[in-house]
C-alpha cells in the first residue's frame, strides 16, 4: 500500500543524513520514477525535504525536523501482536521479552486492530521442522545461547560418530534451520582464518561449560551472510557428478523439487531452447549416481538420461526391476 510506503520512506529519511534517489528506490523496492513521485507527495503534505543536485547531492530532511511518527505503523503493530511467541525464542530465553512487547502493543492497539491481530494469529502459524521429523533435542541450548549473548568462551564435548571430542570455542551465533539448531563458532587455535569459523549441531553437544574468558567478535562478522555462503559452499561441495538430462516441460518444473537444490533452477534457466515437443537438454550437477538414479525415478517418463552411460544403464536396470516386481 502506498500510504505504508510513504511512512517507510519518511522513516528512512529520518535515519539517514543523506541519500540519493536510486539508493532510496533500492531500499524500498520501487523504481526511481516511483520514488520521485513519493518524494513529491511528501513535499506536498508539508514534509520539508531538501534536494541537492550534483555529483555529491542527494535527498535529506531539513536539519532538526522530525515527524510525529516515532512508533509502529498499524500494520506493523498487528504483525508483531499476531506473531505470538515462537518456541524458538522461548528456548533462547526471549519469550518473556516478546510477551512483554505483545502486552504493550496490545494495550495501545484500538479495539478493531486488536481483533484483526487475533484473526491473523488464527490463520497463520510458523512450524519450523520439516514433515515426518520433530525438533532436535538440544539439551545444552540454554548454556550455548547464554555464551553467545555474553561473548564467553565455551568448552564443549561434541559427539562425532561413535566418539566424543572436546573443543574450546568462541560462540558467534545460533541458526535454526528446519527445526535443527546449529552453533556457528570460532576455533581460537585454528590453523588458518578460513577454517577458524565452523558449524556445530547443538543436539550433538553432550556437555557445555562457560569459561571465564571473554572474546571479541571478528570485525564485520555478519551471521546471516556467513550462513548463506557456508550453506551454498557445502551444497556445491557435495555435487561431484554431472549428468546430461532431457526433460519434458513437466520434468523441468519438477526437477528442482526432486533433487532438492536451488542451483538446479539456475542450471535449467541456462539450458538451451526447447525442441518442437517442449523438451530441453541440460547439464545437471548431482551428488552421486547411486543417489541420483533413485531421485530421478520420481520423474518417470518425464526424463531421459542422455549421459553418462553408467547412470542411464543404472536407471534402466532399476526401471526393469520395478516392472518385473510389479507386473500382473
Amino acid at each position: 500500500m502506498r500510504a505504508e510506503r510513504l511512512v517507510a520512506l519518511l522513516f528512512t529519511l529520518q535515519s539517514r543524513r543523506n541519500a540519493t534517489v536510486p539508493e532510496l528506490a533500492a531500499a524500498l523496492g520501487v523504481s526511481e520514477r516511483t520514488m520521485q513521485r513519493d518524494l513529491a507527495t511528501l513535499r506536498d503534505t508539508g514534509v520539508p525535504i531538501w534536494t541537492e543536485p550534483g555529483r555529491h547531492g542527494g535527498v535529506r530532511l531539513v536539519a532538526g525536523w522530525r515527524s510525529r511518527l516515532d512508533g509502529l505503523t498499524s500494520r506493523e503493530a498487528v504483525a508483531l501482536f499476531a506473531m505470538g511467541v515462537p518456541r524458538a525464542l522461548t528456548e533462547l530465553g526471549l519469550g518473556t521479552a516478546v510477551a512483554g512487547a505483545h502486552a504493550k502493543v496490545s494495550a495501545s492497539l484500538p479495539t478493531e486492530l486488536r481483533e484483526q491481530a487475533q484473526e491473523v494469529a488464527q490463520r497463520f502459524h510458523l512450524d519450523a521442522p520439516g514433515w515426518f521429523r520433530g525438533e532436535d533435542q538440544a539439551a545444552e541450548l540454554g548454556t550455548v545461547a547464554r555464551a553467545v549473548w555474553t561473548r564467553q568462551r565455551l568448552r564443549i564435548r561434541y559427539r562425532r560418530g561413535d566418539q566424543e571430542v572436546e573443543r574450546v570455542l568462541e560462540p558467534l551465533g545460533l541458526v535454526l534451520k528446519a527445526g535443527v539448531w546449529y552453533l556457528v563458532a570460532r576455533v581460537p587455535d585454528a590453523s588458518s582464518e578460513r577454517s577458524a569459523v565452523r558449524t556445530y549441531r547443538v543436539a550433538r553437544i553432550v556437555a557445555a561449560e562457560e569459561l571465564p574468558e571473554r572474546f571479541d567478535r571478528p570485525p564485520g562478522f555478519d551471521l546471516a551472510q556467513w550462513w548463506r555462503r557456508s550453506s551454498d559452499s557445502f551444497e556445491r561441495a557435495l555435487l561431484r557428478e554431472r549428468a546430461r538430462l532431457r526433460l519434458s516441460p513437466a520434468g523441468r518444473r519438477a526437477l528442482p523439487g526432486v533433487l532438492g537444490a536451488d542451483h538446479v533452477a539456475e542450471v535449467l534457466d541456462a539450458a538451451g531452447p526447447p525442441d518442437a515437443d517442449g523438451w530441453i537438454e541440460a547439464d545437471v550437477p548431482l551428488e552421486s549416481f547411486d543417489i541420483a538414479v533413485r531421485q530421478l525415478l520420481a520423474l518417470g517418463p518425464e526424463v531421459e538420461i542422455v549421459a553418462p552411460a553408467e547412470l542411464r544403464n543404472a536407471f534402466a536396470d532399476l526401471a526393469r526391476c520395478m516392472l518385473a516386481r510389479n507386473s500382473p
